[in-house]
This record gives C-alpha cells, structure tokens and sequence, in this order.
C-alpha cells in the first residue's frame, strides 16, 4: 500500500489560516505616514529616533504619499479648514488602513475648544487608537503601536472594517 501524502510530506508542511497569515504579514509592516499640524508630530520623530526605534515593531519605513501608507498618525490640531484635506488623504491610503489620534488636540480638540477647531478627528475619519498627553510621549506611540498591531491579529481578511462610519463631512 503506497504511503499517504502526510507521511511523504512529513514535518514539511504547515497549515494554517488566512486570516493568520495575512494578519501576522501587516502587523509587523506598518508603513506609517504622519500628519502632523503641531508639537506632536516632533515627539513623533523621537520615537522614529534611534533611542525609541520605531523600526523594532516593523514599522520603520514612513511613507509621506498617503498612497503608500497603511497607517495614518494623526499629530496635532486639526480645524474645519483642513478637514476636508485629512478626509481626502485617509480616502487615498489604501485599504486596510489603520488611524491614530496623537495627542490632546487630535483626540478631542485639546484646549482649543472654540470656532476653527474639530473637536477630535474621529468626527471626520475612523480612528483605531487614540493616544493622550500634550504632547504624548515616544513611549506612548509605541504603545499605540503595539495596540494597532494586536488589532490586527484578530481582523478578517474579508471584512470591511469601516463601513458603518459617517463623519461630519459625508
């Protein structure tokens, strides 16, 4: 009797999900891209630095064509004026992509609570993970990081992650 193809294989052969593998892929590369509008996007350049080192949780190549970006920082106050312009460069990153709020201003206006100023940006686009302090820490951008990475590990494939979300400029 000929033997069975398991046995020729032997311990050559791995079988797994495609959910799994594709996630365990874009968890550890992040190709991050930064809009930054204020201090917060300098602390961002701290944690690319070679003290925090960004590129330790696979997300060393930062992107500054939302085309190429999978993860979007989003670094300090936005106002109406450029709300549109933040919607349009979420809308050319493609899919999947992931958004970090950095900072007070981003998260929920900070101490700008007046006219001009959005009050968060999870009113304009979908936000993953928001990040607090004024300005937040390295260390707590590799946190959110690490946070956006453990999301990714338990996504579908098939699933539309955003597709409920209205924002005030639809």
């Amino acid at each position: 009797m000929a033997l069975g193809l398991e046995a020729k294989l032997g311990d050559s052969v791995l079988t797994t999900q495609l959910d799994v593998v594709v996630n365990w892929g874009r968890q550890y590369s992040l190709w991050p891209m930064v809009f930054g509008t204020a201090c917060c996007a300098i602390e961002f350049m701290s944690a690319a630095a070679s003290q925090h080192d960004i590129s330790r949780w696979g997300a060393e190549v930062v992107r500054f064509s939302p085309r190429q970006a999978d993860l979007m920082l989003v670094c300090g106050t936005i106002s109406y004026k450029q709300a549109p312009i933040l919607k349009r460069i979420y809308e050319q990153m493609p899919e999947p992509k992931w958004v970090v709020a950095m900072g007070a201003c981003a998260s929920s206006g900070g101490v700008y609570d007046n006219y001009c100023t959005v009050q968060g940006i999870d009113e304009i686009i979908p936000v993953d993970v928001y990040i607090s302090g004024c300005p937040p820490r390295p260390e707590a951008v590799l946190d959110a990081l690490m946070k956006i990475q453990d999301q990714i590990k338990g996504e579908s494939v098939l699933e539309d992650r955003h597709k409920d979300f209205k924002g005030i400029l639809d």
